[in-house]
């Protein structure tokens, strides 16, 4: 099973993506189940959303307390909250800014004994562009796509196009689509 936890902010979409996600894996043949954590419900108040994906049912209900990946729509939550907690050695850990790794202070936890897989990706910047608001979830999911191989680019924008309306699906679709180009290429520069 390869489970998922989206940190961000009420107003960014945690919730909307770990459906989409699930869908996608979904429209893959795959079992998946996504639910969210709320704390106060405002906009700006931190937000969890938790995702599974596996290829036999899946009967665990409980958060995701040691998640495969771990998706993080707003780098504001570094200092707030161990968003790290659980995340095995050599985890994914996709982050929306357009800081470095470094720049953020997070350098140990890429070359450090946990060594994770760290990405950063300007997920929000991206939404802006192709969207017109601050909302990162669909470009993090192509870039989640990308940089796990869980689940196909193809299906992120099939699930896309399920949960909006044509003209704003499209406008994601082109946001998540550039996001995965980007990861692709951060990957293709990491591994050289």
């Amino acid at each position: 099973m390869f489970q998922v936890r989206i940190h961000g902010r009420g107003g960014q979409g945690v919730v909307s993506g770990a459906e989409i996600l699930s869908v996608a894996a979904f429209l893959e043949g795959k079992h998946a189940q996504a639910f969210p954590s709320f704390g106060s419900e405002r906009t700006g108040a931190p937000v969890m959303a938790f995702c599974r994906i596996d290829d036999k049912e899946i009967r665990v209900r409980e958060p995701v307390l040691q998640p495969d990946a771990l998706i993080i729509q707003d780098s504001t939550l570094l200092q707030q909250v161990d968003l790290f907690e659980g995340l095995p050695v050599r985890g994914y850990v996709l982050l929306n800014s357009t800081h470095s790794i470094d720049e953020l202070g997070l350098g140990a936890f890429s070359r450090g004994p946990r060594k994770y897989r760290l990405h950063m990706l300007p997920a929000t910047e991206l939404a802006v562009k192709h969207v017109g608001r601050a909302v990162p979830n669909a470009a993090l999911l192509g870039g989640f796509a990308a940089i796990t191989g869980v689940i196909a680019l193809a299906s992120v924008v099939a699930a896309i196009r399920q949960k909006f309306p044509s003209k704003i699906a499209e406008k994601n679709v082109a946001a998540a689509t550039e996001a995965f180009e980007l990861a692709s290429k951060a990957l293709e520069t990491s591994d050289a």
